[in-house]
């Protein structure tokens, strides 16, 4: 790799091939391969060669310190400008420790190479102001404001977070609303195409550690985001074509999320989002997410062997509030513990979106190969609107949920709910210690359970107003003064087969106003 100066750097002619998008998009990809190399190679006893020679851009060569008292972000910045103007290249930050108290203005095709034993940190202040934004009553300030971050860029290409080092806000950025000069999240991007994150670790990051919105082309692999004292991990926001392997994301607030929202002044799709290889965290909130902001359409999402050990509230959440179509979402070897709603869907009637949304749905959703332990004072719940917004054909196949337990009888009427309120709170205590479900329809679970680590008074299951609510061998640990142990409510077409309570009886199936299809 040929290493860049400042004056070099600077000065370089690459004429007209270089100028050349497609060129461009070439040279970024040999530097993402070459960058992947090192990452692969490392520690090894000898590393592969690399195919092409990438630009490098040493920061220290463009003034900066690396001893984390000297603001090294002027240095930064004029090694990402050198890259960009050269057509692309390495932006390295060797071993040490460079504080970045000023925004850092992130250009296409440039790599941000961190090293191992290398850390970029934030400070108190000195960086960019928000920005106005005429959209943002439509979400919260640090959804709706971007520039306020360590690292941010618009309608960028080809970047790339790499390294194996670590960006860390050192406690400095900003939780709630930052004062002018704060910041509130390590990296923001909106716009941009073909982004790697990719090796490193993002901790301590204000309100977020990574947001982006309007993004297209993500990848990520053994990302660590590190923000249990903060608040989010990562919101992907308005973003389709997502790829996240291996991903460990330990949060305070939401740990992984996707969003859409109105602050780029549109509705904007979501989708064909793979994640595989997770462990998450999340101390108050949601461990993975979809919502609370739902503009957008979501479509075509797999979720695939993800540890859940902890959520505040919902492990597996997933919420239309603003109007959003969520659909073809399939769930695959999770393991949950520690939440407190180990699995929740709901529809509201919020409608907090700028193109005057009406009520959203919930549709064609699976879950496979589930396993929930501690899972949540708060019962796994679907909770749909009335007619034709109601949760449509979910699937739970081999789900199995052991709940806290421990109530009494109860009433079985339907509780209390805050159309406007996402939050698993917002429903009241579920008659049901196991699954509840609220206008619903083509419901199905297949080789499922439920279970209790306390004796609770409650069924195990009620279903309130539907049709097609199948039970096909499911088994439910039966409360000893519980009226039933799968109750129907106004609900056509229900079919219970082959099931038995943990005892190996049969279960007791009750029904009101409602009628059996099989």
């Amino acid at each position: 790799m040929k290493r860049f100066t400042c004056a070099e750097g600077d000065g370089l002619v690459l004429g007209n091939v270089l100028s050349a998008k497609a060129a461009k998009r070439k040279l970024w990809l040999a530097i993402v391969a070459v960058t992947g190399l090192a990452i692969l190679t490392s520690g090894a006893g000898s590393a592969l060669a690399a195919p092409v020679s990438a630009k490098v851009f040493d920061v220290k060569g463009f003034g900066a310190a690396g001893t984390g008292a000297a603001n090294d972000s002027p240095a930064i910045d004029r090694a990402v400008s050198a890259a960009n103007r050269a057509g692309g290249g390495i932006v390295e930050f060797r071993s040490g420790t460079y504080l970045a108290a000023g925004t850092v203005h992130l250009k296409s095709n440039v790599t941000i190479k961190v090293d191992p034993g290398a850390t970029i940190t934030g400070a108190g202040s000195g960086y960019d102001a928000p920005e106005p934004n005429p959209y943002d009553k439509y979400q919260d300030f640090g959804h709706s404001h971007f520039h306020d971050a360590m690292f941010f860029g618009d309608k960028v290409d080809n970047v790339t977070f790499t390294g194996g080092g670590t960006i860390d806000g050192g406690g400095h950025l900003i939780t709630g609303n930052p004062k002018s000069g704060q910041a509130d999240k390590i990296i923001s991007l909106t716009r941009c195409t073909n982004l790697t994150l990719s090796g490193i670790t993002l901790k301590r990051g204000g309100h977020f550690a990574a947001l982006i919105n309007g993004c297209t082309g993500v990848t990520s692999d053994h990302l660590t985001i590190s923000t249990a004292s903060d608040r989010d991990g990562w919101n992907i926001i308005s973003t389709q074509n997502v790829k996240i392997t291996n991903i460990n994301d330990a949060a305070n607030d939401d740990a992984l999320v996707f969003k859409s929202d109105y602050a780029l002044g549109a509705k904007l799709p979501n989708g064909h989002v793979t994640v595989t290889g997770a462990h998450l965290s999340a101390g108050c909130c949601n461990a993975l997410m979809f919502g609370s902001e739902t503009c957008g359409d979501f479509t075509d999402y797999n979720f695939d062997q993800i540890t859940i050990t902890g959520a505040g509230k919902s492990g597996l959440g997933m919420v239309s509030m603003d109007g959003a179509v969520i659909s073809d979402v399939h769930y695959r070897d999770i393991t949950l513990s520690g939440t407190k709603s180990p699995i929740m869907q709901k529809i509201g009637t919020r409608k907090r979106c700028g193109n005057s949304p009406g009520v959203g749905s919930i549709h064609d959703i699976t879950y496979d190969n589930i396993t929930g332990t501690n899972a949540g004072s708060l019962s796994p719940t679907l909770w749909g609107e009335a007619g034709s917004n109601q949760i449509r054909n979910v699937t739970f196949t081999n789900v199995n949920l052991t709940l806290p337990g421990g109530n009494g009888t109860m009433s079985t009427g339907v509780p209390s709910n805050n159309p406007n309120d996402y939050n698993p709170t917002s429903i009241g205590t579920r008659p049901a210690y196991g699954w509840y479900l609220h206008n619903v329809d083509g419901i199905k679970f297949v080789n499922s359970s439920v279970r209790f680590s306390k004796d609770d008074g409650r069924p195990s299951v009620i279903a309130n107003t539907g049709g097609a609510v199948v039970f096909d061998h499911f088994v439910a640990q039966r409360g000893g003064n519980s009226p039933s142990d799968l109750l129907f409510q106004n609900v056509t077409g229900y079919c219970v087969t082959g099931g038995a309570n943990t005892s190996g009886g049969a279960l007791r199936v009750g029904s009101t106003g409602s009628t059996a299809g099989c």
